[in-house]
């Protein structure tokens, strides 16, 4: 199968696209822009990362990168989209410095201007990336260069301060304790609030929590890749840190606009996932009929399905799909209305447990640099 090239276009008109404008969640209208939850701080509307609050669902920054394909996206319609995820409750923003080299940083910033005291913000660190040529020279979590790429992050995202502050990456040749003392004084300085690990090894959590206490863990967790449930989301709830689901709607997989004869556009990172192969992609396709049957039952999209599922394993868990299209994104946020009985989610999660998923979970390269120990501190 030829996965490089352009979407069917088709594809974008039929099954989740078409099937919000037939259906509706249960006292919501679907009008696009009409705003589903107000913008307080009520605890029908926000869930605790540790002790930051943040909203059900979060808004990640790569698709507005470019990452599947079409270039950044026009810095207009950027802050559109964040306003009005922003008018629609949406107070928790995810983005990193390694997103289009920086470029995605610029965007988010300007776009969160107008209401930046009143969200959280996220942002990670991790990589070496050359501030001319924009080549990523690979991982560097040594403090000095850490310090460098905070003020970087500062000065792109336009504010003083960052909410919550990833090492994007574990660099294995770094002391965790390290990285995790930096932070103690970050937080001390006043120049972020929170911070957290992306894709950390487990004795790497444990250590890192022992000298500055880890507001959230982010890891790639959706209806087909449930590492997580292993043992990360053990650890982390008996930490007491969060967990922010990447990638929850499977790279858009289960957006419901890919099928056998289904092509994306040139750069599109989803050329190169395993799972979307010939030879994987009719298998997987059957966990994509599962979750639609169950939209059928539910009233929901294929996407709002697979949200509402993350959100229902735990308190604690808050997704941050990512798109850069108004529709999407009012579609995503009518998840957080959706709910599970007991007895619903176990029989959800039977069916789910039956279904086999083919291809590895994403590329060699981003699986290499997941699940990583850190060095140890002499």
């Amino acid at each position: 199968m030829e996965i490089c090239l352009k979407y069917n276009e088709a594809m974008n008109k039929i099954n989740r696209r078409k099937f919000i404008s037939n259906t509706a969640v249960t006292g919501v209208g679907l009008m696009l822009g009409a705003k589903v939850s107000a913008n307080t701080q009520s605890s029908e509307n926000f869930r605790m990362l540790g002790k930051l609050k943040v909203s059900p669902q979060g808004l990640g920054g790569l698709p507005v990168a470019g990452f599947y394909g079409g270039g950044l996206r026009v810095q207009s319609e950027v802050n559109n989209l964040y306003r009005l995820a922003f008018d629609n409750g949406v107070s928790f923003f995810d983005t990193a410095e390694v997103y289009a080299s920086f470029e995605n940083e610029k965007q988010v910033g300007e776009a969160i201007a107008p209401f930046r005291k009143k969200i959280v913000l996220a942002t990670k660190f991790g990589f070496d990336i050359d501030a001319e040529s924009r080549q990523n020279r690979g991982l560097n979590s040594r403090p000095e260069h850490i310090r460098k790429a905070l003020e970087g992050s500062l000065k792109r995202l336009k504010t003083d301060y960052i909410d919550l502050y990833y090492q994007h990456r574990v660099d294995p040749s770094v002391p965790i304790e390290d990285v995790a003392g930096l932070m103690k004084d970050f937080i001390k300085e006043g120049k972020i609030l929170h911070w957290g690990l992306s894709e950390p090894g487990l004795k790497t959590i444990r250590r890192a929590h022992l000298v500055q206490p880890i507001t959230a863990i982010q890891n790639e967790y959706s209806l087909w890749t449930r590492d997580p449930e292993k043992d990360v989301l053990a650890i982390c709830e008996e930490l007491g840190i969060g967990f922010v689901p990447w990638c929850p709607l499977g790279y858009g997989f289960f957006g419901g606009g890919i099928n056998e004869v289904a092509k994306f556009v040139q750069g599109d990172f989803r050329g190169i996932l395993p799972r979307l192969t010939r030879e994987n992609l009719a298998q997987n396709l059957k966990l994509y009929q599962y979750v639609k049957d169950w939209g059928v039952k539910k009233q929901a999209t294929t996407a709002q399905i697979s949200l509402a599922w993350l959100q229902a394993q735990k308190p604690s868990i808050v997704p941050i799909p990512g798109t850069s299209k108004t529709n999407h994104l009012i579609e995503n946020i009518k998840a957080n209305q959706i709910t599970f009985t007991k007895q619903e989610l176990n029989d959800f999660n039977a069916g789910l447990d039956l279904i086999e998923i083919k291809g590895p979970r994403n590329a060699k390269m981003i699986m290499d640099g997941m699940g990583v120990e850190s060095a140890v501190k002499i």
